[in-house]
């Protein structure tokens, strides 16, 4: 069983990832906003979390088509 057919069964549609997708757009930029408005020791930390967000649109965008794909 693949991921997104097991997502599938649990209830989740592509179109719940794909707005999970754009949330997290809108979550890495606050985030990096955010982090300009943190002292220096801390920056690099909030800089960080930024980009590690900023890596999650892309797979959940991906996954969300491989249910659309099965739907």
């Amino acid at each position: 069983m693949t991921v997104g057919k097991a997502l599938r069964t649990v209830g989740l549609r592509s179109t719940h990832l794909q707005l999970a997708s754009l949330g997290s757009v809108g979550l890495c930029i606050g985030l990096w906003i955010r982090a300009k408005t943190v002292d220096q020791d801390e920056r690099g930390n909030a800089e960080r979390r930024a980009l590690f967000v900023g890596l999650w649109p892309p797979m959940l965008w991906l996954i969300g088509d491989s249910i659309q794909d099965s739907e």
